[in-house]
């Protein structure tokens, strides 16, 4: 899938949770990606993330950041 498919499906589950506020709206973008999207497309959110960014809402960006730091802490335990 284009990153720029990715970018727009991205932006648009963020535009759907921005009214509940930056906190749950992060916990929103990040559940949906997870239960939702199949790992190849959540590989992609995170390399198009990591080399900038570019077009991603910050509400993406943090809910990204949060979707990593989960991986990290589920392989850990």
């Amino acid at each position: 899938m284009a990153s720029a498919d990715i970018v727009r499906m991205a932006n648009q589950i963020a535009d759907f949770f921005a009214v509940s506020g930056h906190d749950e709206a992060v916990v929103g973008i990040a559940g949906h990606i997870r239960n939702f999207w199949d790992p190849r497309m959540r590989r992609e959110l995170y390399a198009h993330a990591d080399s900038g960014g570019e077009d991603l809402a910050p509400l993406v960006i943090d809910a990204v950041a949060a979707l990593k730091q989960a991986d990290v802490t589920a392989s850990a335990g």
